[in-house]
């Protein structure tokens, strides 16, 4: 029941928040964001203890400032991306402002195939339709199987409908096509600060164990593509922010098991410098450091709180 229930209301988001004006959407968004807020709930808490460890010197006053911000910013995010299907190509290209924008360009000239890294910051995408409208270039991303199939269903013709490439990140063979995608001199797009798998590595992050996927690292280190990391943020105006960060070399010795850790920490690192800066546009409202994980039976961890299954 829950399920259909969440399927629905993302249907209900998608077929009427985009009919509202943009001033009315934002002003709904802010006030679902302070209800839930007020409410602290599990997803309210779990995004301030995150916030605790990205702030660690933060009073319990500017932690509770950062969540409420972090709501916002979280709503923000959602009443975009309901909005972005009806926003005009001109509205897309308009609506984001990248840094460092000459890693990507560059990388994509060079036929050598390009992996962006990001961490759950801001608005991915609004910043993927502005790749394929601004600049026209296709890309392919992996995305999480939710449940129900339907709701994964409206996310995959959501994502398409912005002129990407949608693979399910379970089945297996997401990894061949996008290595056969880079070795054609394209893009792939990759949510990378939370591992979904039990293949990621471990990583310090903000001085404490996490785990990350190692799938960016693997694939620029295998088909020879750069890894870009790139963050994300908001400010007062309509535009979103963002910062192509230079490229992650692969390093000249070790094995590849090695070069895949060393390069997913110095990718963690970025992430963390980035996040430290705009803490409050970092979208984490689930568990996320070793610490934090519940094990399951057979020694499994758990890496979602009931509150926070992750739809991006």
């Amino acid at each position: 029941m829950s399920e259909k229930l969440a399927d629905a209301l993302y249907g209900v988001g998608w077929s009427t928040v985009k009919k509202l004006p943009e001033p009315v959407a934002t002003a709904l968004g802010r006030r679902i964001a302070d209800v839930a807020w007020k409410r602290r709930g599990k997803g309210v808490l779990r995004l301030e203890s995150n916030y605790a460890r990205v702030a660690p010197d933060a009073s319990a006053r500017r932690l509770a400032e950062l969540s409420r911000a972090g709501m916002r910013s979280y709503m923000r995010y959602w009443m975009e991306s309901f909005r972005l299907p009806a926003w005009s190509d001109q509205r897309i290209r308009g609506g984001f402002a990248p840094e460092g924008l000459h890693h990507l360009t560059d990388g994509l000239a060079s036929d050598r195939g390009v992996v962006l890294a990001l961490p759950h910051m801001a608005n991915w995408d609004l910043a993927g339709a502005w790749v394929t409208t601004k600049l026209g270039v296709p890309f392919t991303t992996v995305v999480e199987r939710l449940k129900p199939e339907s709701l994964y269903d409206r996310f995959v013709a959501y994502r398409e409908g912005l002129g990407m490439e949608v693979l399910p990140h379970t089945g297996g063979s997401a990894f061949g096509t996008l290595a056969r995608r880079l070795r054609e001199g394209g893009l792939v797009c990759l949510v990378a600060d939370r591992d979904l798998s039990a293949s990621g590595v471990e990583v310090k992050f903000f001085g404490e164990a996490a785990k990350m996927p190692a799938g960016p690292a693997i694939l620029a280190a295998r088909t020879g593509a750069l890894l870009l990391p790139v963050t994300l943020w908001y400010d007062a105006s309509p535009v979103m922010r963002g910062r192509v960060h230079p490229p992650i070399e692969v390093p000249t010795t070790g094995t590849r098991a090695e070069q895949a850790v060393a390069m997913t920490q110095e990718l963690a690192d970025v992430f963390a410098a980035g996040i430290a800066e705009h803490p409050q546009d970092w979208h984490m409202l689930q568990r996320l450091w070793l610490a934090d994980l519940e094990p399951r039976p057979g020694g499994a961890a758990d890496a979602d709180d009931s509150s926070g299954t992750e739809k991006r």
